[in-house]
Formats: C-alpha cells, structure tokens, sequence
C-alpha cells in the first residue's frame, strides 16, 4: 500500500504536522520548521536518514520520542531493554531531548534525529538500521514510516499511548484513513481504558492498558551544589512556581506574584515551557517592574529579586525542589495541559487550570486523593496560592497525598514489559546466544 498525495493531505488535516511528513512536498516545510532553534545543523544529514554512528552487532530495537517529555518517559523502558542485552536507537525531534537522553543515559544507547518521514529518508534510515522492532512513544504516528516498516515485516509497538480529543474527533471524520493506518500498528500499549477504546475504535488491534509510565520513572534529577546554593539565597521566603506555562501564563503568574507580594515577602519561579521565548518573557516582567533573576545567566537569587526565571532545559527537578507549590501551565491561556506527575512525585501540591484534557485520568486520580487542584481563572489561581502558603496543614496534606498517590500509580513500566515479551523475548534469546555461537565457531 503506499498513500497517494490526496491520502496524505486528508491525514494532515486529520493529525496536523504528523500527517504532513507524509505529504510529498512536505520535506522542505517540514526541514525549515524544526531547523527554527530545534535541530542541530551539524547533524541535519540523519534527518535524511543518513547514520552519523556505526550499527552495533545484535538485536536492535528503534524507539522514537518526539520531545523532551516523551524521552523522559521512555527512559526506563530503555534501561530494561538494555538489560535485557537489546542494542536501542533512540531518535528523538529536537535537541534539547537528546540532550536529555545524553545526561540521563550517557552512552548506554545510540541516538539519531528522526528521519524526515519521506520514502528515500526512511528507506536509507531502515536499510542501514535494519531494527527488530519499532517502538513509537505516545501518540507518534507517521504514515511513510509506519508503512515502509510494515513493508519489511517490522512490528511498529505504541507505548504509553494516548489519543486527545481533538486528534480523536479528527481520525473519527476519516474513519476509512484511520484504520488503513493504525490497523498496521502491531500492538497498542494505552494510557488509559478512555485512550484504549479510542485506538481500537480507530482500528488498531491489540490493545491493552498498562496506566502512565512516567509514574514508573525516576524523579527528575538536580545538582545538589546547586541546589543548595539557590536554597541559600532563597532563605526563609515564601515560594511558588508555575511551571511549563504557555504565552500569556507568565503574565498571569506576574499578576498572582504582585497581588501577594506585600503580605508574604513571595519569591515566584517561572519555568516556561519553551525556554527560546525567555528574552520576550523577562522583557513583559521588566515592564511591569519586577525585579527578574535568570538561571540561564545563573543569576544570584537576591532579596530583591521577584522573579525566578528558569529558562534552561532539564533542570525541572532544580526548580521543583526550590518550591512546595506548583501551578502546571497550558491550562488556563492554553488547552491540553502539562504533565503534572513531576511536581507530585517531588512532594509539591499541583495546581492547574480547567483545560487538561491531554492529562485528564492523571488530573483526576490526583484530584481524587486531594493533591491537587483546578483553578479556573487568574483571580483564583492567586486565592490558591496564597491559601496553601499561609495553611500549612492543608498545604502539606495535599504534598502528602500527591507522593501517596505516585506510589499507587506506580506498575504501569512492568505492564508494558508484559505487553512487549512477544516482541522483546526472542530478542533477549538471540542477544543472549550470538556471543557463545560467535566464540565457538
């Protein structure tokens, strides 16, 4: 089967720019969008599918994270597999997830960025790879790709699969393009039963349900020297933060900061999910005269500073660590939401807005336990705030509940080992064997 030009721009308009990579013309638009600050032009050859590392003997698995919260979520997925003496390639789409993958895996796998979804691109990718199995993070679906690795008899896996609203209703009006491309997928490993049943309506067989594997992760990381040493200059003040926050999110949580300043002596830290957006972000602070400390400078945190700008990538566990509230952004001036299992694993009490629907069973199994807290506007975001900061036994009880309800989140990474055995098994077997058959010979 192979998708005519007119099949391809229905699944553009069904899944935006993951159905644009299969439209023929798609390649040089594609190529100009992730050069913007998001690819490393040394390395722009691999988006071709031209390898810039050498292919190691063995079993290999090819697992694909698009960007910085999927990669994270993988992570220990790919320990196991590496465990298991199964060679992994992680290909990711944006730089700052392979720097990630570098700090947290070091050289345990191989990374490459993802091939333009274009036939010579995955073509050139899979005849050099040549990978026992595919493993795709989420909601990644590329229809040249996934229909050359069924050509070549390579089972494509979705793990930690989720569908959103929007992507759902889309697929829903293409019924008969839905399921000529995620009938292909060999297994489906969702999220949730909601995720589940939305894969199979669209075609895809089997499905199972393994829950969040970012729940199984580890915390996310710091320096400890750092750590300390903005603790220092922080003191006994008062913070809160408001983390992944979109376009007009900073400046709700300016408003929120200079509403509570004068009673609490507040230090607020804003850690914007796009950090290329930091200049414009301070330059808004500045105009509504707050004083701005930016870790990309590594600023000292003052007794002047209002603000705590953490416009760096990775360091999210720094800023978590620095704060016992957190606001989790794309939720009041955005829709979807941000993941908030990171602030409730580091003990912090979640704040969102109404708009989750990306995160809708974590927000709910949180909200359930008490940890964590919809605010529907800007006025009540700063009452919550101030709240949790002057009630410490409300505050610590919901901190409480949310590492709680971490831990009974938790078996979501052993369900999807379950889920791949099929696959991964006869690899490990084969791994296993290859150095004994290789020395007797």
């Amino acid at each position: 089967m192979t998708l005519s030009d007119g099949l391809a721009k229905v699944v553009l308009a069904a899944y935006g720019w993951a159905g644009l990579a299969a439209y023929p013309l798609a390649g040089s638009v594609l190529a100009y969008r992730t050069s913007k600050g998001k690819e490393d032009r040394a390395r722009r050859d691999e988006r071709f599918g031209h390898p810039s590392v050498p292919r190691p003997f063995g079993p290999l698995v090819w697992v694909h994270a698009a960007s910085v919260g999927e990669t994270v979520a993988v992570i220990p997925l790919m320990r196991e597999l590496r465990r298991r003496d199964i060679n992994v390639l992680l290909t990711t789409g944006t730089v700052t997830s392979a720097e990630v993958a570098s700090k947290r895996l070091g050289d345990t796998v191989m990374h490459q960025y993802v091939p333009l979804d274009l036939r010579p691109a995955v073509r050139r990718f899979l005849d050099y790879w040549q990978p026992d199995a595919a493993i795709a993070v989420e909601s990644e679906i590329w229809p040249t790709t996934l229909l050359e690795l069924r050509r070549r008899q390579i089972p494509q896996i979705l793990v930690n699969a989720r569908m959103s609203d929007r992507s759902f209703a889309r697929w829903q009006k293409r019924q008969a393009v839905a399921e000529a491309l995620f009938g292909k997928l060999a297994l489906v490993i969702a999220q949730s039963d909601v995720d589940a049943e939305r894969f199979r309506d669209l075609g895809s067989w089997p499905v199972s349900v393994s829950g969040n594997i970012k729940v199984d992760g580890d915390a996310p990381p710091c320096d400890e020297t750092v750590l300390e040493r903005y603790r220092k200059q922080v003191g006994s003040r008062k913070t809160w933060a408001a983390i992944s926050t979109f376009d007009g999110e900073e400046k709700s949580a300016v408003m929120v900061h200079r509403a509570l300043k004068a009673h609490t002596g507040l230090l607020t830290i804003i850690v914007p999910r796009h950090p290329e957006r930091a200049d414009e972000i301070e330059a808004m602070m500045v105009e509504r005269g707050v004083n701005v400390a930016r870790r990309s400078r590594n600023d000292p945190i003052t007794p002047e500073t209002d603000i705590f700008l953490g416009d760096t990538i990775g360091e999210m566990g720094l800023y978590l660590r620095l704060t016992e509230i957190a606001f989790v952004g794309r939720s009041l001036s955005a829709e979807g939401g941000q993941n908030p299992l990171e602030p409730a694993m580091l003990g912090c009490a979640v704040l969102s807005g109404p708009q989750v629907s990306n995160f809708r069973e974590s927000y709910q199994k949180l909200l359930r336990a008490g940890s964590a807290r919809i605010v529907k506007d800007t006025e009540m975001l700063a009452k919550a705030v101030h709240f949790l900061m002057t009630n410490d036994l409300a505050r610590i009880k919901m901190m409480d509940a949310g590492v709680e309800s971490m831990q009974e989140m938790r078996g979501a990474l052993m369900a999807t080992l379950k889920g791949l055995e099929p696959y991964i098994n006869p690899l490990t077997v084969k791994a296993r064997l290859a150095p004994r058959a290789v020395s007797g010979t």
